[in-house]
């Protein structure tokens, strides 16, 4: 299936979209004020009850997933950024 898409050209929707994430996130989080964007991407629920099962993703779990725990530091970094999106998603 994976030769397919290569020989198509079809990409897959869901590493598209995480790529999307990934280079929208890097852009916000470079801004210099603290934007609404900003405080939706670092948002930490507090005191919050959840009911029994899988915790709900908050936008930055993938984020943490990919990257680690130093994302938000390595996000400042545009052109460090840029190249571990394309690197990621070339594999």
């Amino acid at each position: 299936m994976h030769r397919n898409k290569k020989r198509t050209g079809v990409q897959d929707v869901v590493q598209f979209a995480l790529k999307q994430k990934w280079i929208w996130t890097g852009y916000v989080d470079r801004f210099d004020d603290n934007r609404f964007t900003q405080r939706v991407i670092k948002w930490q629920p507090r005191d919050v009850r959840r009911a029994r099962g899988r915790q709900p993703r908050r936008w930055r779990d993938d984020l943490v997933q990919l990257k680690g725990a130093t994302w938000i530091h390595d996000a400042q970094h545009r052109q460090q950024w840029r190249s571990d999106v394309k690197g990621y998603f070339q594999q």
